[in-house]
């Protein structure tokens, strides 16, 4: 998986549009964006790839740079069945990449 992180530029979260400025095949930056709500779903109050719709189900969602490596986490608490809000986080770089100035989905 790319490490979009890594090499973009103002990377933060626009409700549930993850924005940055990646690279393009001319080595210059430039605006892309992916709804997260289009990839990621909620599953018993855990983040689910493949899913849809997670913010339907979720509360205080936010976006930073975490640990060591600084890799791109999403948190929010995310409400199960029982009505539980339960603190839910994944790491963006999982399943997200760039290529020629866009997001990718894998």
């Amino acid at each position: 998986m790319s490490d979009f992180h890594t090499s973009a530029e103002d990377t933060h979260l626009d409700g549930t549009i993850l924005k940055a400025r990646l690279i393009n095949p001319d080595g210059e930056h430039q605006d892309a964006a992916i709804n997260l709500d289009d990839i990621l779903g909620n599953n018993e109050g855990t983040f689910a790839w493949g899913g849809s719709d997670f913010s339907g189900s979720a509360e205080d969602i936010r976006f930073d740079f975490e640990g060591e490596d600084n890799h791109p986490g999403l948190r929010a608490r995310l409400f199960n069945s029982e009505g539980e809000a339960v603190d839910a986080v994944v790491n963006l770089a999982e399943r997200l990449g760039s290529r020629d100035g866009g997001f990718y989905f894998e």
